[in-house]
C-alpha cells in the first residue's frame, strides 16, 4: 500500500506545472552555478598547475555545486510539500484517506517516499552534470558520493518537516510558510552561531552536511539525519492518528 500512495503522490506531482516549473528553475539555477564555478576553475588552473597538490575538479566545481543545492532544495521544498496533507484538506479528500482500511503510517510513508523519489530525481541530475567534467578531467568520485549521500540525507529532514508541518494545516499556503520558517530557522543557527564548540551547532542540519560536502562521511552525522526524518514522520503519523481517533 505504502507503493500505491507513492506513485499516486509522484503521478500527482509530475502532473502539476508547479513541480515541472521548479525542476526546471532549479537546474538553471544550478547549471549557471556550475558554469560560474567551470569557468573559475579555468581562470585559476596556471597557478593550479604550480601547487604540489592542487585541489581537482571536485573540490573547486563539484562540491560546492552540491551545496547550492542544499539551499536550493532547502527554497524548493516547502512549495513541494505544501500540498501532501494540507492539499488533501483543502480539497476535502482527507475524509477519504482517513475512513479508508488504511494505516495513517501507510500515507504518511508513502508520501515522504514520493517526494523522496522526485528529489532523487534533482540529484541524479546534479550527479549527472558532475560526471560531464569526465569530458576534460578526472572526479574524485568518493567526494562526489559522499555530496550525494549528504544531499539526499539533508532533501529527506526538510521533506518530513514539510510533511509534519503539511499535517497541521488546511491552507497549503501557511504549510509553505510554516515549513519555510522553520527551515530558515535551522539554517540561521548555522549563519549566527560562529563558536564551534556551542550546542547549538548540534541541531545545525547544515552543519552537519558540511562533513559530507567535504567528503567525511560521519556516523554521528548519519544519526543526527535519519532521527531528524524519523522524528518529524513519528510526529505526522501521530498526528493522523488522533484525527483518525476524532473522526
Amino acid at each position: 500500500m505504502i507503493f500505491v500512495i507513492a506513485h499516486k503522490e509522484l503521478k500527482a506531482l509530475f502532473n502539476s506545472s508547479l513541480a515541472w516549473t521548479l525542476l526546471a528553475l532549479m537546474q538553471l539555477v544550478l547549471a549557471w552555478i556550475f558554469l560560474g564555478r567551470l569557468d573559475a576553475f579555468l581562470e585559476i588552473q596556471p597557478q593550479l598547475i604550480q601547487l604540489a597538490n592542487p585541489p581537482g575538479l571536485t573540490e573547486i566545481i563539484v562540491a560546492p555545486v552540491f551545496a547550492a543545492a542544499a539551499i536550493v532544495l532547502l527554497m524548493a521544498t516547502p512549495l513541494l510539500t505544501m500540498r501532501l496533507i494540507a492539499e488533501e484538506r483543502h480539497n476535502h479528500t482527507m475524509t477519504f484517506l482517513i475512513s479508508a482500511p488504511i494505516s495513517m503510517t501507510d500515507i504518511v510513508i508513502g508520501k515522504f517516499l514520493g517526494m523522496m523519489i522526485f528529489f532523487s530525481v534533482i540529484i541524479a541530475l546534479v550527479i549527472a552534470l558532475s560526471i560531464s567534467l569526465l569530458v576534460g578531467g578526472t572526479l574524485d568520485f568518493g567526494l562526489l558520493l559522499s555530496n550525494a549521500v549528504g544531499l539526499f540525507m539533508i532533501a529527506a529532514c526538510f521533506t518530513s518537516l514539510g510533511l509534519y508541518i503539511s499535517c497541521l494545516t488546511a491552507q497549503p499556503a501557511i504549510a509553505a510558510a510554516g515549513a519555510l520558517g522553520g527551515l530558515l530557522a535551522l539554517w540561521a543557527i548555522d549563519i549566527t552561531m560562529n563558536d564551534v564548540n556551542n550546542i547549538a551547532q548540534d541541531f545545525s542540519i547544515f552543519k552537519h552536511y558540511e562533513n559530507f560536502n567535504r567528503g567525511i562521511i560521519d556516523t554521528f552525522d548519519l544519526v543526527y539525519f535519519m532521527l531528524f526524518t524519523l522524528t518529524f514522520l513519528v510526529l505526522s503519523i501521530r498526528r493522523l492518528d488522533g484525527e483518525r481517533l476524532r473522526g
